[in-house]
């Protein structure tokens, strides 16, 4: 218990490396706290641990410009999944009005290709880690570019064209986890690359 409480002030105090092993060290019960909220039409789209992910993201975005100093993390995270689950209900609810119309993001035959990258950057950093949209877009151009196609695919699927990683999965042959796992990396690394 005194590693997590000394872990929780870490966070507090604004360390982003004890966000990540506070992430980790809570994630069963973030998890289960969005599998408590998850509505039953929101459920058929969407499994606890993506909105987890989806919660990681947003709240690794959002760690540098908020003052958790007197705010218990938990309580922040709980927050930003929340937030995660009412975006998914609305979203369900509105491919259930208009079922016939939903089309996901796919880049037509006379792009380049990378259209869906712009999205991804503006999903991805702040605008305290890259000055302009033009800026962001071409470092996660050229660190996209470095990664292998078949993972290049898998980010697209799941944070442009919004696929549950179960469809990932049945796509790739890879199992479900092996899914997850690649893209949690994946996403990690270009945060990385795009705020260094």
């Amino acid at each position: 218990m005194a590693n997590l409480d000394a872990l929780r002030a870490k966070v507090q105090a604004g360390d982003a490396a004890a966000l990540a092993d506070y992430l980790q060290a809570y994630q069963p019960q973030l998890t289960a706290y969005i599998e408590r909220r998850l509505g039953e039409l929101v459920r058929k789209r969407e499994e606890a641990s993506d909105i987890f992910q989806e919660m990681a993201r947003a709240a690794w975005e959002n760690f540098p410009k908020t003052d958790l100093s007197d705010r218990d993390p938990f309580g922040w995270l709980c927050q930003i999944a929340e937030q995660r689950i009412i975006d998914a209900a609305r979203k369900a609810h509105a491919g259930k009005r208009n079922a016939g119309r939903e089309v996901g993001l796919q880049s037509s035959a006379g792009d380049s290709g990378h259209e869906w990258l712009s999205i991804l950057a503006a999903s991805i950093t702040s605008p305290s880690h890259a000055a302009t949209r033009a800026e962001r877009f071409a470092a996660l151009n050229k660190a996209i570019e470095a990664l292998p196609k078949d993972v290049q695919d898998i980010v697209r699927w799941r944070y442009v064209d919004n696929l549950p990683t179960k469809e990932i999965a049945t796509r790739t042959g890879k199992s479900d986890g092996a899914v997850r796992v690649l893209l949690t990396r994946t996403i990690q690394k270009l945060q990385e690359l795009m705020t260094s």
